[in-house]
């Protein structure tokens, strides 16, 4: 078979290709000589006194929306993954826009805390600036280098227990569990992992609500209870397939663990590390065994980590407590901070966290105790 002679066709195409690249490039010079500028996208930002900034979608002088008026994706600032690699504009300004959405970029040296401010009665003050926040590591002041107080999507696991005992409860659990989501930023990437004496992740990250009620149906109510196992390994899985950079655990049980491999000091450790979870716990405890071990667990996981762990007298209460928990997330002030001590040298930090406002008495901060820096305690959960 013989080869057609394709020499005359490709001297048409090139002659074509030249006289078409010649006729864009003089219009991209029309008249006075310069090129046309591509149009850049214009994002406002406002800086505070103290050099902090906040970049926002929406003009400086709007309040941010409340709960319940389900905001869309589109005006709210949605935080991305932290970026190994961050261009010198991103690094100065830790807002940068990816698609024409805001993504918050953490540093790498950055410790960033979330904290609920409260007053008298545990009402909650979301009116403060900046200047009205002080943070201490080891007891050391240190230098805010970013403030955000939004309401910003959070990647959460809702870990339920699923053992013998929670057989006549996990109904009202789970209606409870999606009243959270519903309750919460409709942008969230939510995770199911349900437990007895070992822990399964049924549902991946998710905004999908009938997926969500598919993952929460999985219950097979049998079994111990691996509370501590279930906690670590759905830690690892926030930290390393969470899109998101807020973090949060709800978890509900009704006993204390009794077949982790894990203790409840490696679980806290684990939930301590740089960037780790908050976590808030529901023990729906009955007279057992060992009730004050159980309140303990519970306590330590969610005042470590700047969550709250709730005791609720009856099954009814559950549904009311997840909508406190949804509004207290969303109501979360954002601070970083670099520390003085850098974290390449470890070891675990005391963070605290003061509030002072002319305008309101006496505020209690709640967010984390402390981080480890550094390298993180090793865990057997798997």
């Amino acid at each position: 078979m013989r080869r057609r002679n394709n020499v005359p066709l490709l001297i048409f195409f090139l002659l074509t290709t030249l006289f078409l690249a010649g006729a864009g490039f003089l219009n991209a010079f029309p008249g006075t000589g310069e090129a046309v500028p591509y149009p850049k996208p214009i994002y406002e930002n406002s800086s505070d006194s103290q050099g902090g900034s906040t970049s926002q979608s929406a003009p400086a002088s709007a309040a941010p929306p409340p709960a319940s008026t389900g905001q869309s994706a589109a005006s709210r600032n949605v935080p991305g993954n932290v970026s190994g690699s961050v261009s010198q504009n991103s690094a100065q300004n830790p807002d940068s826009a990816d698609s024409g959405v805001f993504v918050f970029r953490k540093e790498v040296e950055e410790v960033v805390l979330h904290a609920t401010v409260g007053q008298e009665k545990q009402h909650i003050v979301t009116s403060l600036d900046k200047g009205d926040f002080s943070v201490f590591e080891d007891g050391h002041p240190q230098t805010i280098t970013s403030f955000r107080h939004e309401d910003i999507p959070v990647a959460m696991c809702i870990v339920i227990d699923n053992s013998g005992s929670m057989r006549e409860k996990r109904q009202k659990v789970n209606v409870a569990a999606l009243d959270l989501v519903i309750s919460s930023n409709p942008n969230d990437e939510v995770c199911i992992v349900n437990f007895n004496d070992e822990y399964y992740l049924d549902q991946e990250f998710t905004s999908n609500i009938k997926k969500l009620k598919e993952g929460l149906d999985k219950s097979e109510t049998r079994g111990g209870t691996a509370l501590y196992d279930a906690v670590t390994a759905t830690a690892n899985h926030l930290k390393t397939d969470a899109k998101l950079e807020k973090k949060v655990i709800f978890v509900v049980t009704d006993g204390d663990d009794n077949e982790s491999g894990e203790t409840l000091e490696k679980a806290v450790q684990r939930l301590q590390g740089d960037g780790g979870p908050t976590v808030y716990a529901i023990g729906i405890l009955e007279k057992e065994e060992h009730p004050k071990h159980a309140r303990r667990a519970l306590q330590l996981m969610s005042e470590r980590t700047g969550g709250i762990a709730f005791f609720p007298q009856t099954l009814d209460e559950v549904d009311a407590i997840s909508r406190t928990v949804a509004r207290d997330i969303r109501s979360q002030y954002t601070i970083g901070y670099k520390p003085t001590t850098p974290k390449t040298q470890g070891g675990y930090r005391q963070v605290k966290v003061d509030a002072r406002s002319h305008s309101h008495g006496k505020l209690t901060v709640r967010t984390k105790s402390g981080y480890y820096a550094g390298p993180e305690p090793a865990s057997g959960a798997q």
